[in-house]
C-alpha cells in the first residue's frame, strides 16, 4: 500500500536512493609474501654490507710504531727551541732521556727521584758502568737547574743536550748483521747490545 504519493514525497524517495559503490579490490594471499621477501632482501643486503665494512677495517694494518730512539731524538731536536729558557729546556731533555731509557730497556721508574732512579738502574746490567756514571752526572746537572734554580749558559745547556743524545746513540738497537740473524734464526734469543760493547 502506497501512501502519500505526492510529487514531493516521490522526490524525497528518489533522493534517498544511493548509487552503487565501486568494486573493492580483494588482495590475494600472496601480497604479504612479497613484502616479507623484500624486507628480508634489504636485511640481508645490510648484513652483507656491514660484514664487508667490518672485514675491511680489520684488514687495515696499522703502521709500525716509531722506535724509542727515533722518538727520543725527535724530542731532543724539538727541545732545542727552548734553549733560551733553561728550566723548560732541561726538563724536556731530562724527561726525554728518562722516557727513552724506560721504554728502551723496559725499566719502569716514572715517579722516582734521580737518586732512586740511579740506584735502581745501578743494580741492573742495562748500561755499561761508564754510561751509568755519565747518566748520573747528566741527571744531577739537570736537577740543579730544575730544583736549585741554577741558570746555566747556552754552552752548558748544549752540553746537557749532547749528553742525552750521546746516551741515546750509544744504547739504541743496532741493525742485525747477516751472521747474527742466522744465529737468532737457529733458536737463540737476541740480546740487547750496546754500541760500545
Amino acid at each position: 500500500m502506497i501512501t502519500n504519493a505526492t510529487p514531493q514525497g516521490a522526490a524525497a524517495l528518489a533522493s534517498d536512493i544511493r548509487d552503487i559503490k565501486p568494486p573493492v579490490e580483494i588482495s590475494s594471499g600472496w601480497a604479504w609474501l612479497w613484502w616479507t621477501a623484500a624486507a628480508l632482501a634489504v636485511l640481508c643486503a645490510a648484513v652483507l654490507l656491514w660484514r664487508l665494512l667490518k672485514n675491511r677495517k680489520v684488514n687495515i694494518v696499522p703502521p709500525p710504531p716509531v722506535p724509542a730512539h727515533l722518538r727520543a731524538k725527535q724530542k731532543l731536536a724539538e727541545a732545542l727551541a727552548l734553549i733560551s729558557q733553561p728550566k723548560p729546556f732541561v726538563i724536556a731533555v731530562s724527561d726525554t732521556a728518562r722516557a727513552y731509557l724506560e721504554e728502551r730497556f723496559d725499566f719502569h721508574a716514572p715517579e722516582r727521584t734521580t737518586e732512586e732512579f740511579l740506584r735502581e738502574l745501578g743494580g741492573t746490567k742495562l748500561l755499561l758502568p761508564e754510561q751509568k756514571e755519565s747518566l748520573g752526572q747528566f741527571l744531577e746537572s739537570c736537577d740543579l737547574v730544575k730544583f736549585a734554580k741554577y741558570e746555566p749558559g747556552e754552552n752548558e745547556l748544549l752540553a746537557l743536550h749532547g749528553s742525552a743524545l750521546r746516551l741515546i746513540e750509544e744504547t739504541e738497537p743496532r741493525p742485525i748483521s747477516n751472521s747474527e740473524s742466522q744465529i737468532s734464526n737457529h733458536g737463540k734469543s737476541e740480546q740487547i747490545v750496546n754500541r760500545q760493547s
